[in-house]
């Protein structure tokens, strides 16, 4: 009987320092949620400007309470640019749109192919008049994975800008938009610069048509497509509202972000018109550290053929950074005296909750010293499946954020933590008892029978 009194007495007292849970009070802000649709799971996508209260990159310290301050089981959805896939390049064959002007929609075209799918041959239904060269239909029917990058090279003759309307099509009668593509091979400085990639939005087509926009179209000498597989695709992209920056010297701006975060793109805005930057962008977690080179390219705001063309943007490897500065080669003239604004864009971020207890929940986050304590989503929902994922509840910021100095960050910064010291002190008080009661018990005589 003395023994499982003993027992139990430990196990009781490291119970009882294990339970000390977080509650709200212990991160600086508090945003309530409100829910719907069918739980008890709830899936939230976090505004940026909240994951921007997170103190860790990770989100480590974001957390859920219910109306009684209980910590809920989350789990966290982000996906990051670095994902698993199978990348593939293949060169396709390219057929040519004729048209009788640049201004013209294309006329009706014969298009042939086989009963595979392969296309054979594009020639215009009528041939009245000279004809101008207004397109090219790529063949795409031997790739069954979704299209991410076009590729294209063209004839020398034709420098500049080339730009163009991207179509999608599986059966050469009905066209999708993807939106507009830009190349360009230009020379500066004694040098050439060349850019033939033309990001697509990662959907799969047997047949895609570019159109030339107030253009004769160039004669192509190369078409490739890169097609990828993965076993999930990315979440969307989140932009930033416009950061101020800081002028270092010239040509060499920096900008300090709210906190670490695992940036993919970059916006500069060019706000003078014919502007031309060379750039090199580099990046860091904190001012202890060396800079590391993230990106570099070039970024233009100029008028060709009475169009304005815009290249803002640099695509970054997704790893954490605080500091972020841009180099510009001054040969083109610059950024300008004054730091440009700048966008930067994260992975979107779903947070999925196990709603336990009462309503109303609240998202809280804002500590340094929090431990992760999300789950994987396949532990946290039995049965996950990505149909499973799309049908869960929704929860909602549901009013403005609390912003208050948490409880454990008030009593680090102000002295000892007395409430990890009352925890400890209150263990080895319960050992030193157990010690007390053993060693009279081994003192005791034994009992006459």
């Amino acid at each position: 009987m003395g023994k499982l009194s003993l027992s139990g007495l430990a196990l009781w007292l490291l119970g009882s320092a294990a339970c000390a849970q977080e509650t709200p009070a212990d991160f600086s802000v508090r945003v309530p949620l409100a829910v719907s649709g069918n739980g008890p799971w709830y899936r939230l996508e976090l505004p940026l400007a909240v994951q921007l209260s997170a103190r860790q990159a990770d989100l480590s310290d974001v957390r859920v309470f219910n109306a009684a301050g209980e910590p809920q089981a989350y789990a966290l959805s982000r996906q990051s640019s670095q994902r698993s896939e199978s990348r593939t390049v293949t060169e396709v064959k390219w057929f040519p749109l004729y048209a009788a002007d640049t201004q013209q929609a294309l006329p009706g075209v014969v298009m042939k192919s086989t009963t595979e799918g392969t296309l054979l041959e594009i020639r215009p239904s009528t041939a009245k008049g000279p004809q101008v060269l207004r397109g090219w239909v790529l063949d795409a029917s031997a790739i069954k994975a979704p299209l991410q990058q076009l590729s294209l090279d063209w004839s020398r003759e034709h420098d500049g800008f080339q730009r163009f309307s991207i179509e999608a099509s599986d059966d050469l009668q009905h066209w999708t938009p993807w939106g507009d593509g830009q190349v360009a091979r230009l020379s500066f400085a004694d040098e050439r610069v060349e850019q033939h990639d033309v990001n697509l939005p990662g959907q799969s087509a047997r047949y895609l048509r570019l159109v030339w926009q107030g253009q004769a179209a160039p004669l192509l000498t190369s078409a490739k497509l890169v097609s990828a597989t993965s076993s999930s695709l990315p979440l969307p992209l989140v932009w930033s509202q416009p950061l101020a920056g800081t002028r270092l010297s010239a040509g060499e701006y920096s900008w300090q972000l709210p906190t670490g975060l695992n940036v993919e793109r970059l916006r500069i805005e060019l706000k003078q018109p014919n502007t031309l930057a060379p750039v090199t962008l580099s990046g860091r977690r904190d001012s202890k550290q060396a800079w590391q080179p993230l990106s570099n390219g070039l970024l233009y705001r100029l008028t060709s053929n009475g169009q304005e063309v815009v290249q803002d943007e640099l695509q970054l490897p997704g790893q954490a950074v605080a500091e972020l500065k841009l180099q510009v080669d001054e040969r083109g003239a610059g950024l300008g005296v004054d730091a440009p604004a700048l966008h930067f864009a994260v992975r979107s971020t779903q947070l999925v909750f196990l709603a336990r207890g009462e309503p109303p929940f609240t998202l809280a986050l804002g500590n340094a010293a929090a431990k992760a304590a999300n789950l994987p989503l396949s532990t946290l929902i039995p049965d996950y499946s990505a149909e499973r994922f799309k049908a869960l509840g929704q929860a909602t910021v549901a009013g403005d954020a609390v912003v208050n100095t948490p409880v454990a960050a008030a009593a680090v910064e102000s002295g000892p933590d007395w409430k990890k010291f009352g925890l400890w002190a209150v263990l080895l008080f319960g050992v030193a008892a157990l010690g007390a009661m053993a060693y009279s018990l081994l003192r005791k005589p034994p009992v006459a029978r």
